[in-house]
């Protein structure tokens, strides 16, 4: 896990990728760390806890290639 970022740092990564908001309940929100704050400054306005923001560290995209191989591999039908 990275380190605390410092407040300009974050200022700094508002428009990065990479982050999803986890609230307590309902699916999480991936995308910008703007898209993560405005998801939990949403259910803050409707009285809700915020939840929870975090960076994730790796992220890894598979092709369709990619996908269909794994699938065959699981015995999958492609």
């Amino acid at each position: 896990m990275a380190g605390r970022y410092t407040d300009e740092e974050l200022t700094k990564k508002v428009t990065s990728p990479g982050w999803r908001h986890a609230p307590e309940e309902g699916g999480p929100i991936t995308g910008t760390l703007e898209d993560a704050l405005k998801s939990g400054h949403a259910r803050h306005a409707q009285g809700h806890a915020p939840g929870r923001i975090e960076e994730l560290e790796t992220a890894i995209e598979l092709d369709m290639i990619q996908i269909e191989k794994l699938w065959r591999y699981l015995g999958l039908p492609v």
